[in-house]
């Protein structure tokens, strides 16, 4: 099967049969998707039967511990990294705050690192902090368009250059940067890619090894699963940086980014999501393929079911007279992530009007605060924020563009 089949994957979605959101169409999952039945039903199991401390011989701590070592492994594998290299922590934000804090440690007084004005503030204050220590923070800044330029950067490089964090996917302007060109870069350079995936993900998960990131970063919870942070960091930098574990324990790899005890019962749910994952790919003729080719043939059918449901959205708000769309127009290099503004109208107002009519949008800067600067957004109000994933339906879609369109007039 080539095409996303619509009615098997919204019913592995318990929300779409739940009775309080009969009706409502759910347009802000870049802040937050639907949980799966697998994930749910995994979370409902682990406290029914294993809410105890895990690893210890006796049941059942040992199948709690075996859960997670379960996710764990199936999760690395369809990233395709090693297990030891994946580690889950509490959230996005607190795992590039952990990781600043290593290369804190790890840097030099007047080594530089490169920061993006387009990223979400997780994945730039924490690294401009570094500046406390005299590390020198520059700026990769967005153009016009909200867009980031290859040239731009290149001209920030230089022999001080140590890591250049920037985002795969703007949780703003939507666009899908070329995170391998980009790492290829940086890599050139001699410095280290940090690459926050927290909008690209939901869309289809990357081969972390392809792209050939050294720390990368998303939400468990906007793919579907659990509310906790994934982090890769390849194993030679891995072994490079100070530990941030407990000193008895510095030697593990497991655990050495993530201080914080791990929350056993969202880490085995985990499992959830690579049981949904799979499922998509059996459904769709790829099941008892290798992991990497279902992970692949899953990211194809996400891409096109988006992409067709995408560009009537894009064609409305670009064609609007009222309307500024924020990014580019085209669905190429970009994701079902669409921001605007409206002349003469608050976007919180768009926003309260669009859930009068159980329509979920968002509106504010997204903690792009940077990027809604750099555009000339009054940084209070911010933008509008319509997202959506391939679980959204045609029908959906007619229903935002219609609501738009009678407030807009």
């Amino acid at each position: 099967m080539t095409q996303l089949d619509l009615a098997f994957v919204r019913s592995q979605f318990p929300a779409f049969a739940e009775p309080s959101l009969a009706g409502f169409a759910h347009f802000e999952n870049a802040g937050g998707s639907f949980a799966c039945r697998q994930t749910i039903e995994a979370l409902h199991r682990y406290y029914r039967q294993t809410k105890v401390q895990p690893y210890y011989p006796f049941e059942p701590s040992a199948t709690a511990g075996a859960l997670m070592d379960s996710a764990k492994l199936r999760l690395a594998a369809w990233l395709n990294v090693q297990t030891e290299e994946l580690h889950i922590g509490p959230s996005t934000s607190q795992n590039t705050y952990v990781m600043a804090h290593a290369f804190r440690k790890h840097l030099r007084k007047g080594d530089e690192v490169i920061v993006t004005n387009q990223d979400h503030e997780a994945n730039i204050g924490a690294w401009c902090r570094l500046q406390d220590d005299g590390i020198v923070v520059r700026t990769w800044s967005v153009d016009a368009t909200g867009a980031l330029r290859a040239a731009d950067l290149e001209a920030l490089l230089g022999p001080r250059t140590r890591l250049v964090a920037f985002t795969h996917c703007s949780n703003v302007v939507g666009s899908i940067n070329p995170a391998r060109e980009i790492v290829d870069l940086v890599h050139r350079a001699g410095a280290w890619a940090a690459v926050d995936g927290v909008g690209f993900c939901p869309h289809g998960l990357p081969d972390v090894t392809a792209l050939g990131a050294d720390i990368y970063l998303f939400s468990l919870y906007k793919v579907y699963g659990p509310h906790q942070g994934a982090m890769v960091v390849r194993a030679g930098l891995a072994a490079e940086l100070p530990s941030q574990a407990h000193f008895f324990k510095a030697d593990a790899m497991a655990g050495r980014f993530t201080p914080a005890g791990p929350d056993h019962a969202q880490v085995a749910a985990v499992n959830g999501m690579i049981d949904y994952m799979e499922a998509v790919a059996r459904h769709h003729g790829h099941g008892g393929a290798p992991v990497q080719a279902q992970a692949a043939a899953v990211r194809e059918l996400f891409r096109k079911a988006e992409s067709e449901r995408l560009q009537p959205l894009l064609e409305f708000l670009a064609h609007h007279p009222k309307v500024r769309l924020i990014g580019s127009p085209r669905i190429e290099s970009r994701a079902p992530t669409v921001a605007f503004t409206v002349a003469g109208r608050s976007s919180a107002d768009v926003a309260r009007g669009l859930a009068e009519r159980r329509i979920g949008a968002g509106s504010g800067n997204f903690y792009a605060y940077r990027l809604i600067e750099a555009l000339g957004i009054d940084t209070t109000d911010g933008v509008v924020r319509t997202s959506f994933v391939h679980y959204t339906t045609a029908d959906e879609i007619e229903r935002l563009i219609a609501a738009l369109d009678s407030q807009l007039r």
